[in-house]
């Protein structure tokens, strides 16, 4: 008896200091998403106000479309040709914007596979090159892309090698720290065995961590490149190239339909690229759907 109303002794114990803990970290979690409301001017009256502007806007962007005339030509108002009377140019941006996405993830993705092993503790040859490779991928990825963009573009000029260049800088950055995660979790005794036949590290790397680690690094390199395909438009804006740019450029303008036009094509695009990207992920890691 005296056993069991120690442990639950213990337990009410357990329990309080459960509830002490969590009642103060709920606190302190709400008094700083106040003071993060009151820096950053979250007003809740201005966003109330505000509110009702954006569906103002967004019905603006919804095309004046008509049944009667829904299959005409581009000359007929109402019609989807006359919505979509630019097709042709905003697919080959899309089209563009893909392809600046692709060259960076791959570049971005050899640039973190150099970098990755010698970031990754358990294999560094040393400690001062451990930290140079981790600093270096810490500063590329907190850089956000379109900063980059901003300085290439003032670099090289407008237009998607300053886009393509940006992206890469940042992926490099942020696929390092994957890929150096993941072969810290490695199994080191395929290491061991390797080493102990006289490989020298590059060899070890390449045949006792990279295979283990392979299906990470594919499922890593697919989800990037779903998202640089979205960075690549948003750093369009600041005349890197691709769709982002003409997006950019009818907003200013105040052209409405075409606004409404363009973000529905990059829906599309975008969606479509996402399920592609998740069917080869899956394969690439052995998922049956």
């Amino acid at each position: 008896m005296a056993d069991r109303a120690h442990i639950e002794a213990a337990l009410r114990e357990r329990r309080r200091h459960a509830i002490v803990t969590g009642s103060l970290a709920g606190a302190l979690l709400l008094v700083g998403l106040i003071v993060s409301a009151i820096i950053s001017e979250a007003d809740p009256a201005t966003i109330l106000a505000g509110a009702p502007r954006v569906g103002i806007y967004l019905a603006k962007l919804v095309p004046d479309l008509r049944a009667g005339v829904l299959f005409a030509g581009t000359q007929t108002e109402g019609s989807l040709a006359y919505w979509m009377y630019r097709f042709d140019l905003w697919v080959w941006l899309l089209f563009e914007t893909s392809q600046m996405a692709a060259l960076a993830t791959l570049i971005g993705s050899g640039l973190a596979l150099l970098f990755c092993f010698p970031a990754a503790a358990n294999l560094a040859p040393n400690r001062w090159v451990y930290r140079i490779c981790r600093r270096s991928l810490e500063m590329l990825r907190s850089v956000p892309d379109i900063v980059y963009a901003l300085i290439l573009v003032w670099t090289f000029g407008v237009g998607p090698l300053a886009g393509i260049l940006a992206i890469a800088l940042h992926t490099t950055g942020s696929l390092g720290k994957l890929f150096a995660e993941a072969a810290e979790n490695a199994d080191m005794r395929q290491w061991d065995a390797v080493v102990a036949t006289g490989a020298n590290w590059p060899e070890a790397v390449r045949f006792a961590i990279v295979p283990q680690i392979l299906p990470n690094i594919l499922s890593y390199v697919l989800f990037r490149f779903e998202s640089n395909v979205r960075g690549a438009t948003v750093i369009g804006f600041v005349g890197a190239g691709g769709i982002g740019q003409e997006l950019y450029t009818v907003i200013s303008f105040n052209y409405y339909q075409e606004i409404g036009a363009i973000v529905v094509l990059i829906v599309a695009a975008v969606s479509l690229i996402d399920l592609l990207s998740e069917r080869l992920r899956r394969s690439a890691i052995g998922i049956v759907t």
